[in-house]
């Protein structure tokens, strides 16, 4: 382990993952609603892992040269998040948001992991950034570096997802309101036509 390459993958991988977005903001509501929480964080740092061993394995190069298929997620990541956005607007519509323990029946653990895997697997930035620009950055350090690297970026999506996931409790007492709840969806709501246009409307590099 070289401890320089470890804590260079650490930071880049949380610069990366610390930011505001919509599998962030999933995270972050299944971890108030305390629902599926362990299997949430797990698919997202498993994800996150895979994608970054792949870069660091060499597949960046076959990521840039593929402009079709990031094209093809591009449309449908877009078109997955505007949807999303509509049922978190509905949700504050209608006021079904909230920590009712009666409807945790309603988000079964298989909707959940799938939902997981869309936030996580259909926006084409994901790929752009833990298989091609980590794993271009790992090309930096030599053998044992490179996955020093990778160790370090897989332990900042480690980190992250757990404190977000389970950390979300501390923020419980401000949630008990159904109006927090209301103005939690609406953010969200506003957050994924935001980054649906994004996708829709910037090239990708």
């Amino acid at each position: 382990m070289q401890l320089p390459a470890y804590l260079a993958g650490l930071g880049t991988g949380a610069g990366l993952i610390v930011a505001i977005g919509a599998q962030n903001a999933f995270v972050l509501r299944q971890g108030l609603q305390r629902r599926h929480v362990g299997a949430v964080v797990l698919v997202c740092v498993l994800a996150d892992v895979l994608l970054i061993t792949l870069g660091v394995a060499g597949m960046g190069l076959a990521v840039q040269r593929q402009p079709g298929l990031l094209q093809l997620l591009r449309f449908v990541g877009a078109a997955f998040l505007a949807a999303y956005g509509l049922l978190a607007a509905r949700r504050a519509w209608s006021g079904e948001s909230g920590l009712h323990p009666a409807d945790a029946a309603t988000d079964g653990l298989g909707r959940t992991v799938l939902a997981c895997l869309g936030f996580t697997l259909l926006n084409p930035h994901v790929y752009l950034d833990t298989v091609v620009l980590l794993g271009s950055l790992s090309t930096h350090y030599d053998g044992t570096g490179r996955w020093s690297f990778a160790a370090g970026a897989g332990c900042a999506s480690v980190l992250w997802f757990t404190a977000l996931g389970y950390g979300a409790r501390l923020l419980l007492p401000v949630f008990r309101s159904l109006a927090a709840w209301r103005v939690f969806d609406v953010l969200v709501a506003v957050l994924m036509w935001v980054l649906a246009a994004l996708l829709l409307w910037q090239p990708m590099a």
